[in-house]
């Protein structure tokens, strides 16, 4: 049975399923989830002080001692000052005891702008831990995803990072009652087109849906993909769509130097077969290299919308 609920709502959801199905879990946050308290107690669920690096490496030990810690970060800004615990850490601990143990991980931290939270509570890192080997990312995008994914994400033998947009939280979609996951490593083709392939990462998805169907009434065929995980990296649908298309647009709110979407770029014109097939020259849609600045009309300027999608598109087209 399908209802319509908030992607914040979906999120809950996951959380309180899993920690239904499996007493092994624990959650870590420096605020406190009087939901799962009541239902969970305070020997599963704690309240810690704001200092991350503590909660962040404490998640390992637990994972290593046959826990399935969720340590919620809050926002990205904040992990920052727990980068050795994940990047030197968590990403490696698995490979240093030669696999002889397990540690299984979900970090979620809420990634993105628009609501005039400045520069310090406002950015999109994944591209910093899309580098570090070892880590799996997932960046769901709609209710469903959400859902979904976390669910996989606390079943998974690896630490997982879940990028979580901050302005999300309120869009609704369907989503079934019964169990369900989403394998790591899927793309979604949202919205299928001939004549320009737009993968668009988070929030920026949904506006590249709509600029597609706007630009449907003057004849262009745009196909939005959803990479929905970026590790592991679904690329095959991507390639598959480019080759049908022959041009590439990647959308992501991150800024432009070293993003997601320069590797997509890459990953493209590298392949031979993909690169004898594109029309024109792939074009990246990104927020501007500048901290995100804290005036609404300067956010805005900052970040890419859509009709830096349109130009792009249509400049690929010709």
């Amino acid at each position: 049975m399908m209802r319509t609920i908030s992607y914040a709502r979906a999120a809950e959801e996951a959380i309180v399923e899993e920690f239904r199905r499996d007493p092994r879990t624990l959650h870590l946050a420096t605020d406190m989830d009087h939901t799962l308290l009541e239902e969970f107690g305070p020997d599963r669920i704690r309240q810690l002080p704001i200092a991350e690096a503590s909660f962040v490496g404490a998640a390992i030990g637990l994972a290593g001692s046959g826990f399935r810690p969720v340590a919620n970060v809050r926002m990205a800004t904040f992990a920052f000052v727990a980068m050795d615990q994940f990047v030197n850490q968590a990403a490696k601990i698995t490979y240093m005891f030669g696999g002889q143990r397990k540690f299984p991980i979900l970090y979620r931290m809420t990634v993105g702008a628009s609501k005039s939270w400045a520069a310090q509570h406002s950015i999109s890192p994944y591209s910093m831990y899309m580098n570090v080997p070892g880590l799996k990312l997932i960046l769901p995008a709609t209710p469903y995803d959400v859902k979904g994914l976390l669910k996989t994400a606390v079943r998974d033998n690896n630490p997982v990072i879940s990028f979580e947009h901050m302005a999300l939280g309120g869009v609704e979609g369907e989503v079934p009652e019964e169990e369900y996951t989403i394998p790591f490593g899927q793309a979604v083709i949202r919205r299928e087109g001939t004549d320009v392939t737009v993968v668009a990462l988070a929030k920026l998805m949904h506006d590249a849906v709509a600029v597609a169907g706007e630009l449907a009434k003057e004849g262009i065929s745009a196909e939005v993909i959803d990479p929905r995980t970026l590790v592991p990296l679904d690329r095959e649908t991507i390639k598959k769509s480019v080759l049908k298309t022959g041009r590439l647009v990647v959308v992501d709110e991150a800024c432009i130097t070293c993003g997601v979407a320069a590797e997509l770029t890459a990953m493209v014109v590298e392949d031979r077969e993909v690169f004898r097939m594109l029309k024109a020259a792939p074009r990246r849609v990104c927020g501007k290299d500048v901290p995100i600045p804290y005036s609404p009309p300067m956010e805005k300027f900052a970040l890419a919308g859509r009709d830096d999608i349109v130009a792009a598109i249509k400049e690929v087209l010709g």
